[in-house]
């Protein structure tokens, strides 16, 4: 760029900006010109005003704090964001609604079933139609969440794509979620938080009644293993040392869902007790909840429990769905609501939360697999354009409020195998 249109832009900023130094810089600066002084109005819409009156001449501001300098970068060109595909995310749906019925059916089928696989298949898929309290709890909760997410999007501004929805056939909930795609960088920390804690909040809002709903729905039983009978001629279904005719189980064969305090808590509201309660414990009651809490241990095989509707599975997993989210780490909507709140201190912060979900690798192995994600992802952040502007006394309020969402939602071990 020219003196000329340098002296120019200089003209536009200090409009807003009481320039103390000016820099020139290249691509890999990050900049070609870097103003240090002092804002004249309050940031935000200093901001505003700045981006609209550069936008003509296709340059995009970024507000920094640079060693505690208010900083004004220049950069050249405007973002345009490509119009999505909605047949891509309707297709994906579509293919997600099919595969979260099946995982219904599953739950809700009753009769006997074929002892080979491909029948057991097939009778899930004659009986598709059955999954539908499962798939449309679920589904209606996920669909809370991402609409959050696109509805305050689109309120402040922000281009964001559609969810796209994945589907994860023959599995326990039938899809790995949903997600929307952030178009362009969130113009401030208050858009990014606002953005962030949407999807949880309104998922929960769904959530939480659906849970309840299907915890009414949902019998006690007691805790036992799946038997199986040996019969000659026919497939074990493990290995096992029992005779012909006998009974025999097989370790990790039988799954039950993981706790948090929150649920936790609903249980006791609709059936009067926690649950699952064990038939007797070698520690204080307190003592066997925070174990069992954190560690999944001991099983409490013979003691009581609820035996999930596919309502209640559904709203369990509306749970599950919004603590991974709140993890604090990277483009989960945790990491954007940490970076919101602390801004770029939250790096120092990313050694901790891998260790944290290293350490919680040794009661539920799939944390080692968050673990290798949060390595590989976690440091990366949407950087608002403009990180000058801070949080607003009742934004700091909702960052305490989803702080105590997080604590309600943990769920350090999401299943226990037996």
């Amino acid at each position: 760029m020219t003196l000329p249109e340098t002296d120019l832009l200089s003209n536009i900023v200090s409009r807003y900006f009481r320039i103390a130094e000016v820099t020139l810089g290249d691509s890999r600066q990050g900049y070609f010109v870097r103003y240090r002084g002092e804002l004249l109005l309050d940031p935000a819409e200093a901001y505003a005003q700045l981006a609209d009156a550069l936008r003509p001449h296709r340059i995009t501001p970024l507000f920094r704090l640079e060693d505690g300098r208010q900083t004004i970068r220049l950069l050249h060109g405007l973002v345009q964001p490509k119009p999505g595909n909605p047949a891509v995310n309707i297709l994906m749906f579509a293919l997600t609604v099919v595969s979260v019925l099946f995982a219904g059916a599953m739950y809700s089928y009753s009769g006997p079933l074929p002892e080979d696989i491909p029948g057991q298949l097939w009778a899930f898929v004659t009986h598709l139609w059955t999954g539908w309290p499962f798939a449309v709890s679920l589904l209606g909760i996920l669909l809370a969440h991402e609409f959050g997410h696109y509805f305050a999007g689109r309120r402040s501004g922000a281009a964001v794509s559609l969810p796209y929805f994945i589907p994860f056939p023959v599995s326990i909930l039938g899809t790995m979620g949903a997600f929307i795609q952030l178009k362009e960088l969130p113009r401030s920390k208050r858009a990014l938080f606002d953005l962030a804690i949407a999807g949880p909040l309104s998922g929960l809002a769904v959530a939480i009644p659906v849970l309840v709903l299907g915890l009414a729905l949902s019998d006690l039983t007691t805790t036992q293993n799946t038997y199986y009978t040996r019969a000659a001629g026919q497939m074990e279904a493990c290995r096992n040392s029992a005779d012909i005719g006998d009974s025999y189980s097989c370790p990790d064969d039988d799954l039950l869902e993981g706790n948090s305090p929150l649920y936790l808590g609903l249980k006791y509201l609709v059936k009067g007790e926690l649950l699952p309660s064990p038939l007797s414990t070698d520690v204080p009651l307190p003592l066997y909840w925070l174990r069992y809490l954190f560690t999944g241990k001991p099983v409490p095989v013979g003691g009581r429990d609820v035996l999930l509707h596919p309502v209640a599975m559904a709203g369990w997993a509306g749970l599950l769905v919004t603590f991974l989210n709140l993890v604090p780490a990277g483009q989960l909507d945790g990491g954007h609501i940490l970076f919101a709140v602390f801004g770029r201190r939250v790096r120092r912060a990313w050694v901790v939360i891998l260790g944290f979900t290293l350490l919680l690798g040794f009661f539920w192995n799939g944390w080692w697999l968050w673990s290798a994600l949060i390595f590989l992802l976690g440091r990366t952040q949407a950087e608002p354009l403009d990180q000058i502007t801070e949080l607003d006394p009742r934004r700091k309020a909702l960052a305490v409020l989803m702080l105590l969402v997080f604590l309600l939602v943990l769920t350090p071990v999401p299943f226990v195998t037996f």
